[in-house]
């Protein structure tokens, strides 16, 4: 899919994997999981949970992590997707479009919320991480890239939800029909609304870049 262009802005901003994150740490994944599994998802009563979380983990966390840039919040945002899936009765084949809605639902409400790192934390932190490894030109450069990841990010906040988490869905590797059923949409109405998505994203970017 050809990524939306604003100035220095792009879509890649949003649909880069967890592992393009400033700060993102190896490592995290493996004591998430057993925190989540032994900790409060210990609770739930379906007797498929573990196999479930094993096998989507990785695809909640990514979805979530596309939408805040975080991969600390986006293995926050999982542990509570997978809490209430716990206490669910959500059948087993529906699980992974379930979770992944449910993760972008709860990304993008905290996202919309403000209660994420503020773009100028976020910005030091960056340059921070970047004196560490390399010299002036990358700092400058890394706080360039994360001032326009944060600006695709606060313009996808603001997109009507359905057409945000199919933007968000799609680009996370779903599959149309994938999205369709997720969404409860026809598969054919999947790929108009993803390039509306599109379309909005730019015309948000846009207005917001003409404004500052």
């Amino acid at each position: 899919m050809d990524l939306i262009r604003q100035g220095g802005a792009t879509a890649a901003a949003i649909l880069a994997g967890p592992g393009a994150v400033a700060g993102a740490a190896e490592g995290r994944d493996e004591r998430k999981e057993t925190m989540a599994v032994s900790g409060s998802v210990r609770g739930a009563v379906r007797a498929d949970l573990n196999k479930i979380f094993h096998r989507d983990y990785q695809r909640v966390v990514g979805v979530a992590a596309r939408v805040l840039g975080s991969r600390d919040q986006a293995e926050d945002v999982a542990q509570d997707v997978f809490l209430s899936f716990g206490r669910s009765s959500v059948p087993a084949g529906e699980a992974l479009g379930w979770l992944s809605v449910a993760a972008a639902h709860t990304a993008l409400n905290l996202l919309r919320s403000g209660r994420r790192r503020s773009t100028r934390e976020e910005t030091a932190a960056a340059a921070d991480a970047a004196a560490l490894r390399s010299d002036i030109s990358d700092v400058a450069e890394a706080v360039v890239k994360l001032e326009e990841r944060s600006r695709v990010r606060a313009a996808l906040a603001r997109l009507p939800r359905t057409q945000a988490v199919a933007l968000v869905l799609r680009h996370s590797g779903l599959s149309y029909a994938e999205v369709a059923s997720a969404l409860d949409l026809s598969p054919g109405s999947v790929g108009t609304t993803v390039r509306r998505a599109e379309s909005a994203l730019r015309k948000e970017l846009s207005r917001h870049a003409s404004s500052d």
